[in-house]
């Protein structure tokens, strides 16, 4: 009797448990019991799980705070396995449905993405007896959050019932989007295009009745008196558009282009605003029928000069894009002299867009007039006050380079950088600094010319501590970039034939140290013995105890060099290493035995505490490498 005792105790025990925590005064302590909902479920099992925790769950539904309702409502859409299957499912539905009614949007939203996540397992009888029924009964009721949470839950049935279905469907999602309630209507405006391109996917799942509601539901939305409903229905006309585009089917597109010409000039902003930024995607849809998008020229060239800053911004993003679908010479005469007129917006936010897209133009252009034309554009973005303005243009400077060549453009471009790199504001000169390796990238090694040489090692030398670390990485991305005898002739050779002078320096001893340590897992190790390690040897006895732990610190770094074991994070992105063969790792473990050990054990007898540790640290280090060599 005792042992039955004890058993139907465990069986109990989980159950209780989550009740007990349920009844806590403390939310949190509620919704971490919440969290743990499938453990416990896994515990009791699938058939006790659908007849005591299910119900109980119901009873939770109704009476607790919406943080504990938004984990219940996420965690119930990964329950069908716990309950024994699809064949149960539909049991989960009663408990969404509450928390589909709630007012918190955040957990209507958990429970009506639980809601379609359920459906996808549901069989058709399923949907049709329990799912179908649901949508129905959410969105008939009198209380908005339901209908709300309705007009998300069709996507997961519209193509897998029957056409009478389907069109009943359609229906009451056409009295959604005529809702009094502007949430109810901005919902049904806002997943109506999911519902269009699931159609569109599923060819035989529409037909001509299906699409007289659709259209009926465009037609309102697009004339409705509240713009944060009417901008929503640019996405339904791009989705519209996508459907009978992917049926060759263009006898709509007249009507639908006049649609769109309506919103593109609506008098709210907003409405404009969800034009603009969606233009391509908009135009592409009449690429067929070039009439069409010649329509389409005057309204973009308006939008450019909008009066609302936002308009401005968003249609400067779409230049490139658009531009790609016009005849060229309209490209010039009538898009070009507003791109000027763009480039000198009082918005720097509108100027921001455009600097980020304008290089975009030039391989829709011809060379000379990139040059004639664009160029200037770029050069006066390039001297914009707004920092944020110059660093977009020079990010995206690999496709001009690749239509007027790098000559012209460095002649150019270069007197800008160098400007910038001495701006007055430290965090410019930063980012210009962030962007070199970039522009290496792009342009190639002969691009870096004296003055740029001279350039990227005089930030090493800047008086703020930010810039001469971020010259160091920079100085390391360039190594990588162009390779090991860039580096010793360009950064190494000319920081070792510094002048005695620079060198009585702290700051640029340490910064030396620190550029040349860098550059040890990127270099051949031939320049890492005869170049770097002497420098290093040199300042093991310097006075500045920073200095000397950083030397020892270094000599760790030659060691896993020379034996090819460098750690993960130093050997990102380095030159591929060869293989060393057996005769080679002997020589390099014997190279470090004689010239580097020794250093670094008279380090660890140093007066300083900062530099016994980072020598000690070192030292152990290299030993456990010669061992494992």
């Amino acid at each position: 009797m005792a042992d039955v005792s004890t058993d139907q105790n465990d069986d109990i025990y989980p159950l209780a448990l989550l009740m007990d925590e349920l009844k806590h005064d403390d939310v949190t302590n509620r919704v971490n019991a919440m969290q743990k909902l499938d453990t416990i479920a896994l515990a009791l099992g699938p058939e006790r799980t659908r007849e005591e925790l299910i119900p109980f769950l119901q009873e939770v539904a109704q009476d607790d705070e919406d943080e504990v309702f938004a984990v219940l409502a996420e965690q119930l859409g990964r329950f069908v396995p716990l309950i024994g299957g699809s064949e149960h499912a539909e049991i989960l539905i009663p408990v969404l449905e509450l928390l589909a009614a709630t007012e918190e949007p955040v957990v209507r939203d958990k429970a009506v993405d639980s809601l379609n996540e359920i459906a996808s397992q549901l069989s058709l009888q399923q949907i049709g007896e329990k799912f179908y029924p649901l949508v129905e009964d959410l969105a008939g009721t009198e209380w908005f959050s339901s209908r709300v949470s309705a007009t998300g839950l069709f996507q997961s049935i519209i193509v897998k019932v029957d056409d009478t279905m389907r069109k009943n469907l359609l229906t009451t999602y056409s009295k959604l989007v005529h809702d009094e309630g502007p949430m109810v209507k901005r919902a049904a405006a806002t997943h109506l295009p999911k519902i269009i391109d699931l159609l569109r996917e599923n060819p035989d799942c529409s037909n001509e009745q299906d699409w007289d509601i659709i259209s009926s539901m465009f037609q309102t939305l697009t004339t409705d008196k509240q713009d944060s409903v009417k901008f929503l229905s640019v996405d339904v006309l791009i989705s519209i558009l996508q459907f009978f585009n992917s049926r060759n089917d263009t006898s709509h597109h007249q009507g639908l282009l006049n649609s769109a010409l309506s919103l593109i000039q609506d008098p709210s902003w907003r409405v404009r605003y969800m034009a603009a930024d969606r233009f391509e995607k908009l135009a592409t849809q009449f690429e067929s029928d070039y009439e069409m998008i010649n329509e389409l020229i005057d309204p973009f060239l308006k939008l450019l000069k909008d009066n609302e800053g936002e308009v401005r911004k968003a249609i400067a993003k779409q230049l490139p894009g658009f531009c790609k679908l016009i005849k060229q010479d309209v490209l010039y005469s009538k898009v070009i002299w507003r791109v000027e007129e763009l480039s000198r917006d009082p918005s720097e936010f509108v100027r921001s867009a455009l600097a980020s897209e304008i290089t975009g133009l030039t391989p829709l252009m011809e060379k000379e007039v990139v040059m004639k034309e664009l160029l200037p554009i770029l050069l006066t973005m390039l001297k914009d006050e707004y920092p944020e303005v110059k660093l977009n243009v020079i990010s995206k400077l690999k496709v001009v380079n690749d239509v007027i060549g790098i000559d012209i453009l460095a002649q150019h471009l270069l007197p800008a950088i160098t400007e910038l790199a001495r701006d007055k504001q430290w965090r410019v000169r930063l980012a210009i600094i962030e962007y070199i390796p970039l522009l290496a990238d792009q342009l190639g090694v002969s691009f870096f010319g004296e003055e740029l040489g001279n350039l990227v090692l005089s930030w090493l030398w800047d008086s703020v501590y930010s810039i001469r670390e971020a010259a160091v990485t920079n100085l390391e991305k360039l190594a990588k970039i162009f390779g090991s005898k860039w580096a010793d002739e360009e950064i190494i050779e000319r920081i070792l034939k510094s002048d005695e002078v620079s060198f009585n320096n702290f700051v640029y001893r340490l910064t030396s140290l620190f550029t040349l340590t860098r550059l040890i897992p990127v270099v051949d190790k031939e320049i890492v013995i005869t170049k770097i390690l002497p420098f290093v040897d040199n300042l093991a006895s310097d006075q500045v105890p920073n200095i000397r732990f950083n030397v020892a610190k270094s000599y760790l770094l030659t060691a896993q060099s020379l034996l090819n074991k460098l750690p993960p994070s130093e050997s990102g992105d380095v030159k591929d290493a060869e293989a060393l063969t057996p005769e080679q790792r002997a020589e390099s473990a014997e190279f470090i035995k004689q010239k580097v050990l020794p250093v670094v054990e008279s380090l660890k007898s140093d007066a300083d505490a900062d530099v016994k540790y980072f020598a000690t640290q070192s030292y152990d280090g290299i030993v456990a490498l010669l061992e494992d060599n």
